[in-house]
């Protein structure tokens, strides 16, 4: 039996005031990690930037977003894994939808109405 393969977008939020080479350290991990249990498309180093509130009395924070594809049970790994990892502050993983798993269909262009003024 074949196994899903999904699309995947990660954003985690590394402790800016960790050193660079620990910044660096943790985001190779991470990239490395996912590169090993599937395909890496996209890395984006956002770098550092003000966090909209504060986190444990931090206020900045080192942000990177990585798109890949894997298997359908990786995600759940990459979570349990950020969640007791030290210096990172916030991660989020969701599944993309779209062309590349062609689970969603196209709506016709018809459905919207055109809005009626009074």
């Amino acid at each position: 039996m074949e196994k899903a393969i999904n699309s995947y977008e990660t954003l985690f939020v590394v402790d800016a005031s960790l050193s660079e080479e620990e910044i660096k350290a943790l985001t190779e991990k991470f990239t490395g990690m996912i590169a090993a249990n599937g395909k890496i498309s996209e890395v984006n180093e956002w770098g550092r930037r003000r966090l909209a509130y504060e986190i444990n009395y931090k206020t900045e924070g080192y942000y990177v977003l990585v798109n890949f594809e894997s298997e359908a049970g990786f995600p759940a790994e990459l979570d349990r894994v950020f969640g007791i990892t030290e210096g990172i502050l916030r991660h989020m993983t969701l599944r993309l939808e779209g062309e590349s798993d062609g689970s969603e269909a196209a709506a016709p262009a018809e459905a919207e109405e055109p809005a009626v003024e009074d």
